[in-house]
């Protein structure tokens, strides 16, 4: 039940939250700032008081180890959302953000010194060459898309090229996170739900260096077209509700996959993310009609095939038919 309740919310809040995130950010490109600030507030509060008992109670990990998780998760979330002011593409920005498995497993070969098996490193193969076709096919349309002078063509695409390097960069800080995380859990324990409230709540005075951005959104979305609220009865701007949908759906997402690594196996917790982004993906491309063509559903599909392979979710199936097999036998 436990299980079934927390996939419910893995897909719905973060199906959701992407939809909120793409109509904040149709409407305002360069709202990234204000959304990842609002996500950070709510989660830190929410966490001040039913994870730490409003600070009476001790972190069982040294909070200078936090620190260090922290710098690098604010520079993750601040630059994701930021890339998204040099001419990414949600579709591109999902595609990007699948290949986190893989650049874990290859800073886990460099600094860990880990090992693995063949199909491991052919899952590595397949799903930098799916990132790499969308990224080709989105280049393309970027130079398509830049009317007017060659001037202005090639600024379009410098300012893509910086997109994608910020995505980059912060593909591999994530991935650099994730095994910093590993080896604080084998040294301390796992505390996910105390992890999740320091990372949200030690980077918000970072958030001062971007308070002039934060500040002009705010104003631009009060801007923004009023809309009814019956519960309220009065009008409220319409990206305040919308930006007030992504956070409580990012929590709700957060929450369903904190929820799914107690109750399930860690392969059941990726495959079920991994599909979860595949259909966040389609439902992007056919809601709000985002341009994709044939090879970008060729590397999407090659990016997801990878992944799977990674998971080694094909094994699993193998085993659990051979298992079933048996059984029927035995009878």
């Amino acid at each position: 039940m436990g299980t079934m309740f927390a996939v419910v919310l893995v897909f719905v809040g973060c199906c959701s939250n992407v939809v909120s995130l793409e109509l904040l950010v149709r409407e305002f490109p360069g709202c990234g700032n204000i959304v990842t600030f609002a996500q950070f507030v709510f989660i830190a509060l929410e966490g001040f008081i039913f994870e730490t008992n409003f600070g009476r109670k001790k972190p069982a990990i040294p909070v200078s180890n936090y620190v260090i998780m922290v710098t690098m998760f604010f520079t993750v979330s601040v630059i994701n959302n930021y890339a998204l002011n040099f001419n990414i593409a949600m579709p591109l920005h999902m595609i990007f953000r699948s290949g986190s498995l893989i650049a874990n497993m290859i800073l886990g070969i460099i600094i860990l010194k880990k090992r693995y098996s063949a199909s491991k490193y052919l899952s590595i193969a397949l799903v930098s060459a799916g990132i790499f076709i969308c990224t080709i096919m989105s280049a393309k349309q970027v130079n398509v898309s830049s009317d007017g002078s060659e001037d202005h063509g090639v600024y379009a695409f410098v300012h893509w090229l910086i997109g994608i390097a910020m995505l980059t960069f912060a593909l591999l800080m994530s991935a650099r996170m994730g095994i910093f995380q590993e080896t604080l859990y084998k040294q301390y324990g796992k505390h996910s739900k105390e992890a999740l409230f320091y990372n949200h709540f030690l980077p918000l005075p970072g958030f001062l260096l971007l308070s002039t951005n934060i500040y002009s959104h705010c104003i631009l979305f009060n801007q923004s077209t009023p809309v009814f609220i019956p519960v309220l009865e009065r009008t409220v701007p319409l990206m305040w509700v919308y930006l007030l949908i992504n956070v409580i759906t990012q929590y709700v997402c957060i929450r369903g996959v904190f929820i799914l690594t107690t109750e399930c196996a860690s392969l059941t917790v990726t495959l079920v993310v991994t599909l979860r982004k595949f259909i966040s993906l389609i439902f992007s491309i056919i809601y709000f009609q985002n341009p994709f063509t044939a090879w970008h559903w060729v590397g999407t599909a090659v990016v997801f095939l990878g992944t799977l392979l990674y998971t080694e979710v094909w094994s699993s199936v193998r085993a659990a038919l051979r298992a079933e097999v048996k059984q029927k036998k035995a009878e």
